[in-house]
């Protein structure tokens, strides 16, 4: 099988890549697998040649995933879940041809954390509904939603960045009417690797006058929040800029490889915070709240989804 070119369509490489990350050993790795060892490398070897990148450090036993390997499996073993989850949606909505899939879309942290626990909460007192997510980048969900190829869209917001006020503005160039909806809170927050003694790897309250900063990318609308808190508190004079992505999974990842601080969503790091993986720096004034809201079309709604906009307006009213 010539997997290279239809890596496309064989997402469950990266399933093979977490048994590797779990068993540190090829050969117990392609057994959990039902695979032959030579059958099992050759995938791994496959994937590696797709990423173009080395994913597994072959120099130490048991084998470790790189940096990189690392991400790529968080990123892949989520687009696989996904792909599950909404090949088990269509079977569904296919059995049911006449319920209808309220579909949402959700910069990509929301997608991670928020929006899976959110759902369930949501199902358990409203009860069960055919939902599919988009994640993408903000702008994206912003025009899907204007175009009605989404019902909702469900983003962070702050004090100093209101994304529905961009929103608006889209709607109002095509007479569309934008409603908004508080579903819940975040909070961006500083965070380092720790030292062996638990303090941060990386200080903000230190006297350093540059520390390394894994930065969100100016695509990224999320890192927008910080805009003020660093005019206003001078920070980015002791920051110097190491990395750059738009995704914070991958900023987590280097945070935890001790690369340097960077501002995360608070649900996305708790488990690495409860596990002493990475330890909040600096003042907790410097920590920025975010509210994540739900957004939706007025003008391309149905019965369902006006159902689910009002059950969430008397639970959630705007504040």
């Amino acid at each position: 099988m010539q997997y290279l070119h239809n890596l496309s369509m064989d997402l469950y490489l990266f399933r093979d890549l977490l048994r590797l990350s779990q068993t540190g050993n090829f050969s117990q790795a392609a057994q959990l697998c039902n695979l032959s060892q030579s059958a099992f490398s050759r995938r791994i070897r496959s994937l590696e040649a797709w990423v173009g990148v080395t994913l597994v450090d072959r120099s130490r036993q048991p084998v470790r995933l790189t940096p990189a390997g690392l991400q790529m499996l968080e990123a892949g073993t989520q687009a696989l879940d996904r792909v599950e989850h909404e090949r088990s949606q269509l079977l569904e909505a296919q059995s049911l041809p006449d319920k209808y899939v309220v579909t949402f879309g959700a910069q990509h942290s929301i997608g991670w954390r928020f929006y899976p626990t959110w759902l369930q909460s949501f199902e358990e007192t409203y009860g069960p509904i055919l939902s599919r997510l988009r994640a993408d980048d903000l702008p994206n969900c912003l025009r899907d939603l204007q175009n009605g190829d989404v019902d909702f869209v469900i983003a962070y917001e702050s004090a100093h960045v209101r994304y529905c006020d961009t929103g608006r503005r889209m709607a109002r160039s095509n007479a569309l009417p934008l409603e908004t909806l508080k579903i819940g809170q975040d909070t961006l927050i500083p965070v380092s690797k720790p030292t062996p003694d638990g303090a941060p790897l990386f200080d903000l309250n230190s006297g350093l006058l540059e520390l390394p900063f894994l930065r969100f990318g100016d695509e990224a609308p999320i890192g927008q929040h910080l805009g003020s808190l660093f005019e206003q508190e001078k920070i980015q004079e002791r920051l110097r800029v190491v990395y750059e992505n738009a995704m914070a999974g991958a900023l987590r990842i280097r945070a935890r490889d001790g690369m340097g601080v960077a501002w995360l969503p608070e649900t996305l790091v708790a488990q690495d915070i409860r596990s002493g993986a990475l330890v909040q720096t600096g003042r907790p004034e410097w920590s920025v709240p975010l509210e994540i809201t739900l957004f939706r079309n007025d003008k391309h709604t149905n019965r369902l989804t006006r159902s689910i906009w009002s059950f969430l307006e008397t639970r959630n009213p705007i504040m």
